[in-house]
């Protein structure tokens, strides 16, 4: 099924799509996707860069990323990391907020807590600040969202190119996993977000949304080129895929903000696009 009606991305359409050594099965279905569509494939036996390697394009986790994206002239895209806590209420149904994790100890409720783009801070529930890593495992200066806790009655999963919803899929209800069709409403719902707040994300990304207390909610965003599938079409996946992690050298203006930065500059960017 697809909702946008723009051209299929071809920027990758003669390159090389690199994997991780550990493959999950979304992963092996976009590789399959890639081999037919006539890209060469190359999967990695360890986060080393053999010499000579050339790519255009990765899906990985985020440390695979942070290992090769540079040395290989790869310019993975995702959200600011602020971007679901500057989102107006209507479109999160929850209070959300973007700080340094040394203010979250603080904290003296239970509160959701993630990493806005990495794996980090383990997602989920903490009974308050204090059973969050401390200093010693953690930089103070890592920003995390911190949201109150609610539970969502079915989560979707969008894969968003040029401001257009182009596949999706459920992936949970009830806290679940079970994956499903997009279907009209939710697409729908991504339509109106990207409309009203599309300028905010890179041109290619993925946006979580799902039903809270019966309205849509919009619940995060996550990197295209570090996303599982689930039930959405794999060729328009991967078209969302191939742009979100290409080589920097063909990046669109409107997408340099969006690079992911190297791993000791993002403190330090946090901080100015907070200010």
């Amino acid at each position: 099924m697809r909702y946008g009606g723009a051209d299929r991305a071809t920027a990758g359409e003669s390159g090389t799509l690199l994997l991780p050594p550990r493959l999950t099965a979304s992963a092996e279905t976009l590789r399959e996707a890639a081999r037919r569509r006539g890209l060469h494939t190359v999967q990695l036996p360890t986060f080393a860069v053999p010499d000579g390697l050339r790519a255009t394009c990765l899906h990985a986790g985020p440390s695979f990323a942070d290992a090769v994206a540079a040395p290989l002239g790869l310019a993975p895209l995702e959200a600011p990391a602020d971007w679901l806590a500057e989102l107006p209420r209507d479109l999160v149904r929850r209070e959300i907020r973007a700080l340094p994790v040394r203010e979250a100890y603080a904290l003296r409720r239970p509160v959701f807590v993630k990493s806005p783009n990495d794996k980090g801070i383990r997602a989920m529930v903490y009974a308050d600040g204090s059973r969050l890593p401390g200093p010693d495992a953690v930089d103070p200066q890592t920003l995390v969202l911190i949201s109150e806790v609610v539970t969502f009655a079915a989560e979707y999963r969008l894969y968003v190119l040029d401001g257009e919803v182009r596949t999706g899929s459920r992936y949970a209800e009830d806290g679940r996993l079970s994956p499903g069709p997009l279907g009209p409403d939710a697409a729908a719902f991504g339509a109106e977000l990207l409309a009203r707040c599309g300028d905010g994300l890179p041109s290619a990304i993925v946006v979580d949304i799902g039903l809270l207390d019966g309205n849509w909610a919009v619940i995060e965003a996550n990197a295209a080129w570090a996303s599982g599938r689930y039930t959405s079409d794999p060729d328009l996946a991967l078209d969302v895929v191939l742009r979100s992690a290409g080589p920097a050298a063909h990046l669109a203006p409107r997408d340099r903000p969006f690079v992911r930065a190297a791993t000791g500059d993002r403190a330090e960017l946090a901080d100015a696009r907070r200010n």
